[in-house]
C-alpha cells in the first residue's frame, strides 16, 4: 500500500527526478518563505493544504543541467519539522537542506547577518529523544556542507560564513528570552553554549540531522549501496538575525532573507553538480 501524507497534499510522484535521488527539497520554517523560495524556481507548480505546508516544485538550471527541486514549510520547532521530514521521505525524499535564521551565540566575532553552515546540534529538545538517547549526536552530511562552503565562495559570501555547531531549543522563549521560573537556570544554559563554542541558537536542525541518519541507516541496511540515489543527506543554513530578542530591522531581514536563499539555491546547485 502506497504511502498516504496527512500534513501535506502529495504523493510519491511529486518527488521523483533527478535520476533517481528524487528532488532536492528546500525546508524553511514558513510558507511564506518556501513561497519566496520558489520564486527562482522554473515551471513552478504548487500543491496546497490547509495547514500551509504547501509543496511548490519547480526546477533549477545550472551548468546547463535541469534540477527538480521543491520548498515545503517544516513548521516551528522539532515536532512539526519530524512530521513533515517524515511524510517526505516516505514519499521518496532524500535530500533536505534547511534554511532558516537564527540567534547569535558568539557576538564576539559573529554578528547579524552573518550565515551558519551547521555541521551538528545540541540537541536541546524533546523530540529527538523519542528516536535516540541524548549521547548520539545529531550530525549533518559532509557533502551539504561541503557544498555550502563552496556556495559560499562563488557568491563572496566566505568572510560571513561560520562553519560548526547549531543549538536546537524546545523552547524559544524559555532558553533565549529566558522567561518563566528557570530564567536563571537557562541563562546559565546558554552561557554554556557559548563558551563550549556553539555558533548560533535555532529550533529544527536536530532533528532534521537526526531523521536523516536514521533514514539513511535504514537505506544501507536493505541495500548496502553507495550510489547517490541510495543515500539520505541532510544540512542546514541558518542566517544570523541577532542576540536573545533582537531580531533586527524589517529592512535588515528582508535583505539577509534573501541572502540566505541565495545561498541555499547555490547549494544544492553545487550539490548536484557532484551528484548528477
Amino acid at each position: 500500500m502506497s504511502f498516504k501524507a496527512e500534513h501535506m497534499n502529495a504523493n510519491s510522484k511529486d518527488f521523483e527526478g533527478n535520476s533517481g535521488i528524487g528532488r532536492y527539497i528546500f525546508l524553511p520554517g514558513s510558507d511564506g518563505r518556501a513561497k519566496q523560495i520558489a520564486e527562482n524556481f522554473a515551471n513552478v507548480t504548487v500543491k496546497e493544504h490547509s495547514r500551509r505546508h504547501n509543496i511548490y516544485k519547480g526546477t533549477l538550471v545550472h551548468n546547463n543541467k535541469k534540477i527538480d527541486v521543491a520548498a515545503v514549510a517544516s513548521g516551528m520547532g522539532t515536532p512539526s519539522l519530524d512530521i513533515i521530514v517524515n511524510e517526505l521521505y516516505r514519499l521518496g525524499a532524500k535530500r533536505f537542506l534547511r534554511v532558516g535564521t537564527a540567534g547569535l551565540l558568539q557576538p564576539k566575532y559573529m554578528k547579524a547577518g552573518d550565515f551558519v553552515i551547521g555541521t551538528g546540534a545540541v540537541k536541546d529538545d524533546g523530540a529527538t529523544q523519542n528516536y535516540v538517547p541524548p549521547e548520539i549526536p545529531a550530525l549533518s552530511s559532509l557533502d551539504f556542507v561541503l557544498a555550502a562552503q563552496k556556495a559560499g565562495e562563488r557568491l563572496n559570501y566566505s568572510s560571513r560564513i561560520h562553519t560548526g555547531l547549531m543549538h536546537s531549543k524546545g523552547s524559544l522563549y524559555a532558553r533565549e528570552f529566558k522567561s518563566g521560573p528557570q530564567a536563571e537556570d537557562n541563562e546559565k544554559y546558554m552561557k554554556i553554549l557559548t563558551d563550549a563554542g556553539v555558533l548560533a541558537s535555532e529550533m529544527e536542525a536536530s532533528m532534521l540531522f537526526t531523521l536523516a541518519s536514521i533514514f539513511h541507516h535504514q537505506v544501507q541496511l536493505k541495500k548496502q549501496s553507495k550510489a547517490p540515489a541510495d543515500q539520505v543527506k541532510a544540512g542546514a543554513i541558518c542566517v544570523i538575525l541577532g542576540e536573545g530578542d533582537d531580531f533586527g530591522t524589517e529592512e535588515m531581514l528582508k535583505k539577509i532573507t534573501s541572502e540566505v536563499i541565495d545561498l541555499s539555491l547555490q547549494t544544492i546547485k553545487e550539490l548536484a553538480t557532484q551528484e548528477l
